[in-house]
């Protein structure tokens, strides 16, 4: 995503310092245009004061260890946003620590995947007006048109990225169990033209549903995709967060557990079916690794 996102900001005329932990991706953005950085300290030299550093890593301590090695070579009045997904409590805390050397932080929730990444994302973002105006122009070029919003201080924007990422486990969730009935039901359908009518104009079209057309156009019994859903474990940020509070939240527990408990499930039951709709899902919008090992 972050190569992606980088492409396409080169595109729309944003100079771009880039570095990666492989070196992969920075050749293919040095050839499109940005400048190369061979190190965390090299990108920081190479940037014009105030700087502003957009993050794209996977939640957790690998985010904790690369703010860690940020901080010594930053000044005060900096601007760091994490861009990928994190639990809005380490938001909160990041922000705190990075607030004693006058380092300003935003986060920036994304949503489209690798795809969305490249023709345009969906941006979640939490911080200071300030700092949104100087980043203004950069969230413009990496959304799609009217598809970022401002939510409020820092850790707004992952908190509604993670209720997102809720909504998203009960929706494909219920998609793979219709999927599945409609498998082994008492008709012998056709299940790419089920689900060509129903992304048309019917209640439930959507890009998750489209996804699953174009993943049954491919292998109408996926039978080269795995049952067994990867997940992340993020999903339980929503739930522990909705005990906080008090709400219930049984479709996305549910579907949490499903994705949890989807290794047991035998790839030809109605089951296995279910999941690997759900699987098929992740691989089209976010470039998961779906495929049978």
């Amino acid at each position: 995503m972050g190569k992606n996102m980088v492409l396409r900001l080169l595109e729309k005329g944003i100079e771009v310092v880039a570095w990666n932990r492989s070196p992969g991706p920075i050749d293919e953005v040095a050839q499109a245009g940005a400048v190369r950085a061979e190190s965390v300290e090299d990108l920081v030299s190479k940037l014009d004061v105030p700087r502003m550093i957009w993050l794209m890593l996977p939640a957790g301590e690998v985010t904790d260890e690369y703010i860690e090695k940020l901080i010594p070579p930053l000044s005060s009045g900096d601007l760091l946003i994490d861009g990928a997904n994190s639990f809005y409590k380490d938001t909160l805390r990041r922000t705190e620590k990075l607030s004693e050397k006058g380092i300003h932080f935003m986060d920036i929730g994304v949503s489209g995947g690798p795809e969305g990444a490249r023709n345009g994302a969906c941006l979640m973002i939490g911080g200071d007006k300030e700092d949104l105006a100087k980043v203004m122009d950069v969230v413009k070029a990496a959304s799609a048109p009217d598809a970022y919003g401002h939510f409020g201080p820092v850790g707004a924007g992952h908190f509604v990225k993670m209720v997102h990422n809720g909504i998203e486990y009960g929706m494909m969730e219920a998609i793979g169990e219709g999927a599945a009935i409609l498998k082994h039901g008492p008709f012998k359908l056709d299940l790419k033209e089920v689900f060509r009518v129903y992304n048309n104009r019917s209640v439930i079209e959507s890009r998750l549903v489209g996804w699953t057309k174009e993943s049954l156009d491919e292998n109408q019994d996926l039978s080269d995709t795995s049952s067994k859903i990867q997940a992340s474990g993020e999903g339980e940020w929503i739930i522990s967060t909705a005990r906080e509070l008090g709400i219930e939240v049984p479709v996305i527990e549910d579907s949490f557990k499903v994705r949890q408990t989807s290794g047991s499930d035998p790839e030809d039951s109605p089951a296995g079916f279910r999941n690997k709709i759900v699987s098929a899902m992740r691989g089209k919008f976010g470039g998961h690794s779906v495929k049978k090992t």
